[in-house]
């Protein structure tokens, strides 16, 4: 996989867009999924799987308005899906909760990854809550029903505490997050943010009767003949019983981004478009 980069003309960029977008909206218009929107604000009462992320990092060549600006579009998105209750055979849609991000909803410029590179647009940031979803649910019984990789490795190791790859990236609408529920009890979402995270938890009637662990295999970096690198893994899971039995080891994604840094560099921060 070479993963050469392809410079598009700006109109080719904007018709392709509008294509997958159209696309999209007609497979809402078609599909026959069960969208989970009823919230509850009684919180479940058992916390099976949850996760947090800094709200504010110093990256490197990133302004940090952009990054306090993330927090006001995080803020919004939140607001429509926290306490989101996902009953038995239906489906989350991180842009059909959310909707698209306008500034008439009061969404502002946050940082986008655009081929590898940053910039700044309306909504921008809110690839941390996908990534946040994405890793919670991993530790959870929800399926991944859709999830899309980011293509572009922008930042450094140095911090990493999470797999290569472990992240969710999202588009209005054709990039999006799916998350299923296959069991036979409600799982619900509560997401809000604190004075330096973004925090996460999947709540269930229930206590998990399962422990998982995400790990990476096959990891390594290629030189490419074009004369970049391209870094790759597969992403697995094992869940273990209560007795720490394991009962599962099965393959997750797999992973491809063309590295946007030198391969031995090691200083900078590991985040991924948070």
């Amino acid at each position: 996989m070479a993963l050469k980069p392809i410079r598009r003309s700006k109109l080719r960029a904007w018709l392709g867009v509008r294509y997958y977008r159209f696309r999209r909206y007609t497979e809402w218009w078609l599909s026959d999924d069960k969208v989970a929107r009823a919230r509850s604000r009684n919180l479940l009462p058992h916390v099976i799987a949850e996760h947090r992320s800094p709200l504010l990092r110093q990256l490197k060549d990133v302004d940090m308005w952009l990054q306090h600006n993330k927090i006001t579009n995080l803020k919004l998105a939140v607001s429509r899906i926290d306490s989101l209750i996902l009953q038995p055979g239906e489906t989350f849609s991180f842009w059909r909760l959310v909707g698209r991000p306008s500034r008439r909803k009061g969404y502002v410029d946050g940082m986008i990854l655009h081929y590898g590179k940053f910039k700044h647009g309306v909504g921008g940031g809110l690839c941390q809550l996908t990534n946040l979803l994405y890793w919670m649910a991993l530790h959870s019984p929800l399926e991944i029903r859709e999830r899309h990789r980011h293509s572009y490795d922008v930042f450094p190791d140095s911090g990493r505490t999470q797999p290569f790859g472990s992240g969710a990236t999202c588009s209005y609408n054709y990039l999006d997050l799916k998350l299923y529920n296959p069991g036979d009890e409600p799982v619900q979402l509560h997401v809000f943010l604190d004075d330096e995270n973004l925090v996460g938890e999947l709540r269930a009637a229930s206590p998990s009767l399962h422990r998982y662990e995400v790990y990476e295999r096959e990891h390594q970096i290629t030189r490419e003949y074009w004369g970049g690198h391209i870094r790759h893994n597969l992403i697995y899971r094992r869940i273990y019983n209560l007795n720490g039995e394991l009962i599962e080891d099965s393959y997750v994604t797999e992973n491809h981004a063309l590295m946007m840094y030198e391969p031995l560099l090691e200083a900078g921060d590991a985040s991924k478009c948070e």
